[in-house]
């Protein structure tokens, strides 16, 4: 993601990346659970009433945070700008992951709270083969486009670009595109809508860093950097 030309002091990342992915797990928990209630017994409407909040509503954050962390908002877009040069110590790379792991947790039960709904463990299973191929590809495709605008010059548009992407990356994966471990340990703590089950999770995580890695490669062949030339 995009990096602030005058970079905020470190804690004001953290913050920012801890604001910006609990928003984002609120957004996703807390549409869900109105889509439920607005829309019983219609899961397709209930997938899309959900699918387009959560589109506009991470296109917001990355607009709100990009300026003071890079709205990673995701471990995975952590782990790949590191991967792909950026100069992020490890230190700070820890921090992110955790502010991000930290955040979606809260963001749970912050919408939990706003509809009267218990916090507790989610029972939903969502492991199968086709959900975890699932994961992959939508979070090899979240990689693949952020990166690519990042370094074609358009980050700019990564806010709307990201937004459309994960709003229809909702429908056309098996998994309904979670493509976030931050987001997908948030989601244990909700037994609604958009809940996964602690079993589940794990697999899912495994899922998301392959399909990281599998984006950072695609990011290499097609957008390689210049190669610099010698003095």
């Amino acid at each position: 993601m995009d990096r602030p030309m005058n970079p905020a002091p470190p804690w004001r990342r953290a913050a920012a990346e801890f604001l910006g992915t609990g928003l984002l797990v609120t957004v996703v928990v807390g549409s869900g659970i109105a889509a439920q209630r607005l829309s019983p017994n219609d899961v397709g409407l209930e997938l899309m009433e959900n699918s387009i909040a959560t589109a506009l509503g991470l296109a917001v954050l990355i607009l709100i945070f990009q300026p003071i962390s890079g709205a990673h908002l995701n471990p995975c877009v952590t782990l790949a700008d590191r991967t792909l040069g950026a100069a992020l110590p490890a230190g700070t790379i820890a921090v992110y992951v955790v502010a991000q792991v930290a955040g979606g947790v809260g963001g749970a039960v912050l919408a939990n709270t706003m509809f009267d709904t218990p916090t507790v463990l989610s029972t939903t299973q969502r492991a199968t083969v086709g959900h975890l191929l699932g994961e992959v590809v939508a979070t090899a495709g979240l990689v693949l486009l952020i990166f690519a605008l990042a370094r074609t010059g358009r980050a700019v548009l990564a806010g709307p670009a990201v937004g459309a992407y994960i709003g229809a990356a909702y429908w056309f994966t098996s998994s309904t595109s979670f493509a976030n471990p931050a987001v997908t340990v948030g989601r244990i703590f909700t037994d609604t809508f958009a809940g996964i089950a602690p079993g589940s999770a794990w697999p899912f995580l495994a899922a998301q860093l392959v399909g990281a890695a599998v984006g950072v490669g695609l990011v290499q062949i097609l957008f390689p950097l210049p190669r610099k030339a010698h003095p």
